[in-house]
């Protein structure tokens, strides 16, 4: 039995049940793509880039209505503590899925018919959280790309750890945990772009789970806004754009 609560309340790390970790965003940090982004949570760190609105190759796949919009999840050989596999896990190949599915709500594809737009998520260190760090950074790249969207989207995960729901929960209390909820939003839109669960948690614990990753993902969203803020801020010499 490992315990994740300590008698004070305090969790493994030292945060309270509804503290996120330290989050370090920047955006514009890869100079060859279109769009870019990096992100730092807790021990979790990610790089996002984009790529596009550009031709589909291979001509096949194009969309005559809307653009395809490609996304790639993929965590480092070095990124954990048992070196993974070189090349593509089932896991990567399903988080790709989810990054997708959560980004198409959001982005206005239908402006680019028969192009594509990639988005390419790279985690180089993982500490719990990769998924939801790595939608919201992918988000922030596209709009570092000028891409058009309807709202950024911003993501956390709730946990239920010793019995208590908890939010922003890191590597330990993942593989420790009773549960794992990953919430994605789009803030200004009030809605949910992902939402799943993995192990047991009762409706009262869900809704509990939500209050806390809708109140943390406002707070996200705002360190994404300063994020563009300071990245335009300095290219146009001082004068904010």
């Amino acid at each position: 039995m490992v315990r994740l609560i300590d008698e004070n309340g305090l969790r493994i790390d030292g945060r309270r049940p509804d503290q996120l970790r330290p989050i370090k965003m920047e955006a514009g940090v890869l100079e060859k793509s279109d769009g870019s982004a990096y992100i730092e949570v807790g021990g979790t760190r990610i790089y996002a880039a984009v790529f596009g609105p550009r031709e589909v190759h291979p001509k096949h796949l194009e969309l005559p209505d809307r653009a395809v919009l490609n996304c790639r999840y993929h965590m480092a050989s070095f990124s954990v503590d048992e070196r993974k596999p070189l090349g593509m896990t089932r896991r990567e190949i399903e988080l790709s899925k989810v990054l997708r599915e959560a980004l198409e709500t959001v982005v206005f594809l239908e402006e680019f018919p028969r192009m594509m737009i990639d988005v390419f998520v790279e985690v180089v260190q993982a500490d719990g959280g990769t998924r939801t760090a790595g939608i919201t950074a992918a988000s922030l790249a596209l709009a570092d790309a000028g891409i058009p969207m309807a709202d950024m989207v911003a993501a956390t995960a709730v946990g239920k750890v010793d019995g208590v729901i908890v939010l922003d929960i890191n590597e330990a209390e993942d593989k420790y945990g009773q549960a794992d909820m990953p919430v994605a939003m789009a803030p200004r839109l009030g809605s949910i772009v992902l939402l799943q669960l993995n192990g047991m948690m009762t409706t009262e614990e869900i809704e509990k789970g939500l209050d806390m990753a809708g109140n943390a993902i406002k707070h996200i969203q705002q360190l994404q806004i300063e994020a563009l803020r300071r990245r335009y801020h300095i290219e146009a010499g001082g004068e904010e754009v």
